[in-house]
């Protein structure tokens, strides 16, 4: 049965989340509850949904800006609901997973999410998440109608800053903000090693180190997209964009 159910928050003028709409997709009561209170007091509208059926419904009806998802879902799993959702009209996907278990990071990766939380997690950092996440859909959308002069082009490898837009050996390659931001940081500086904390602070505006496993996982779904020989591994250090030699 839908349990879907609508808040606003009173402040919400007031807050970093004004007008923004999160739909929040999880099926155990304590858990949806306090992400929704969370992000309630951040300032969001929030909707909840408790199976997958509902959550594609309330997700083309709403239009939310942004998806809180768990991957164990009745009904259908957040892993279908996200790929529903994103053929409706391309939204950003925060997903949650209680499995620590990568290949099932990288499959929420690949079907569109563009980050993922595993439980337990703090609603501290995920309300930080949700903010960032946001803000590079805003800064993507900005870049799209901002000229910007030139293509980088590292080899077979262009990024094309203004349209957002990767191409390898002439073809397009499809990556989510996330991972578009990702393989910028590294090309500002190729060949240079950034650790995974210089990654999550740049990329996520996050500087915990808990949330390494997070630069980890988008990574190999990077590397499987432009080509596993593009990224180098420092063990023990971080990662580095390779470059043809000149």
């Amino acid at each position: 049965m839908d349990q879907t159910q609508t808040t606003q928050g009173g402040a919400a003028a007031a807050t970093p989340g004004a007008q923004r709409r999160v739909l929040v997709v999880e099926d155990d009561p304590t858990i949806v509850e306090a992400i929704a209170a969370r992000l309630r007091a951040e300032g969001f509208q929030v909707q909840t949904a408790t199976d997958g059926p509902a959550a594609v419904d309330t997700a083309e009806a709403w239009q939310p800006d942004l998806l809180v998802l768990d991957v164990m879902l009745p009904g259908f799993d957040g892993l279908e609901v996200c790929r529903r959702v994103q053929a409706q009209r391309p939204v950003p996907v925060m997903m949650l997973t209680a499995r620590d278990d990568e290949t099932d990071m990288l499959v929420g990766l690949g079907v569109g999410a563009d980050d993922y939380m595993t439980k337990p997690f703090s609603m501290r950092e995920l309300a930080a998440r949700v903010h960032v996440l946001l803000r590079r859909v805003e800064r993507a959308a900005l870049a799209a109608h901002t000229p910007r002069s030139g293509i980088l082009r590292l080899g077979e490898l262009e990024i094309d800053h203004a349209q957002r837009r990767v191409r390898v050996r002439g073809s397009d390659v499809h990556l989510t903000p996330t991972e578009f931001d990702l393989l910028v940081c590294l090309a500002n500086t190729p060949r240079a090693v950034l650790s995974r904390e210089q990654l999550l602070a740049e990329v996520w505006d996050w500087a915990d180190a808990s949330g390494t496993r997070t630069v980890d996982s988008h990574i190999k779904a990077l590397r499987r997209k432009i080509g596993a020989e593009r990224i180098r591994t420092v063990h023990g250090v971080g990662y580095a964009l390779e470059t043809p030699p000149a």
